[in-house]
């Protein structure tokens, strides 16, 4: 079995002491394979904000990362840097990869960096960048769980969130479904929820779902919507393949990420267009 730990929009600079040191208690606890932390990782992507969540990362338990970086990890006033060097500060910290992958025998898990230096807040997905997943979703075997994180959502709930919505998202969404993708995860609107992505394009040939995370630590909450983090729990041997996802949610009164929302969600195996590693294999 493998269990995922997804982490957004700590935005570093803006964090709450408790928040951060309540995750850390529960990422000791959950022990996750893959920690992804999907963008908004610091407020103005400052050098001691970086630092502060370099701490960060280096305080949680062993596992796998994957990291993609978030509109706010670009410098905003900066110009000379937001031209030349946008993504300097966080490679600093970070490292240089932009789109880290990780594997095991139960999970892919692909990150992909959907800021552009030319946008203030916008996410955007390239046909490129489509092209390069779907080939790593085609040779997936059909027991793995297939999960793309992007910073942007693919899907949002509310009409205020259209303005959000990563540009490309729809051919995005129907290449990467027909591709075999299962989850999509997203983090940017500070909304915490898990949808069916036939919500929004019913026309689709199978069923995939997009995971968002809210504000992991930071005091930039939505409404009353606490911080939030999600986990996905996945065991390739279990029939019918199915995936457990769960929102956890920081309560102030106990200190404490708590668990507030389970989902035991089914994966869809049929309309994926090929598998040529399953086929190789046959």
């Amino acid at each position: 079995m493998s269990q995922l730990l997804q982490i957004s929009d700590t935005h570093f600079g803006t964090e709450r002491p408790q928040a951060v040191e309540a995750l850390l208690r529960l990422a000791r606890d959950l022990k996750p394979d893959v920690v992804v932390i999907s963008g908004d990782i610091t407020q103005r992507a400052r050098r001691d904000q970086f630092r502060a969540a370099g701490h960060f990362v280096e305080r949680l338990p062993e596992s796998a990362r994957v990291i993609v970086p978030g509109n706010h990890d670009i410098p905003l006033y900066n110009l000379y840097a937001r031209l030349s060097q946008p993504y300097a500060g966080y490679r600093r910290v970070f490292g240089r990869d932009l789109e880290p992958v990780w594997e095991s025998d139960d999970m892919l898990v692909v990150g992909l960096n959907t800021t552009r230096y030319y946008r203030h807040k916008d996410g955007e997905i390239s046909a490129s960048q489509v092209g390069r997943v779907c080939a790593m979703l085609a040779e997936s075997p059909e027991s793995q769980l297939r999960v793309v994180v992007t910073h942007q959502p693919m899907h949002v709930i509310r009409p205020t969130d259209e303005a959000n919505l990563l540009h490309g998202a729809e051919e995005a969404a129907y290449a990467l479904v027909g591709a075999g993708v299962d989850v999509l995860m997203g983090g940017h609107i500070h909304l915490p929820y898990a949808r069916p992505l036939r919500e929004r394009y019913p026309e689709l040939p199978r069923d995939a779902w997009v995971v968002q995370a809210g504000t992991a630590v930071s005091h930039r909450l939505r409404g009353d919507i606490s911080n939030s983090v999600n986990t996905i729990s996945y065991d390739a041997r279990m029939r019918p393949l199915n995936f457990l996802s769960r929102r956890w949610d920081y309560d102030q009164a106990n200190d404490a990420f708590v668990e507030a929302e389970r989902r035991l969600i089914d994966l869809d195996r049929g309309g994926v267009a090929h598998h040529p590693a399953e086929a190789r294999s046959a």
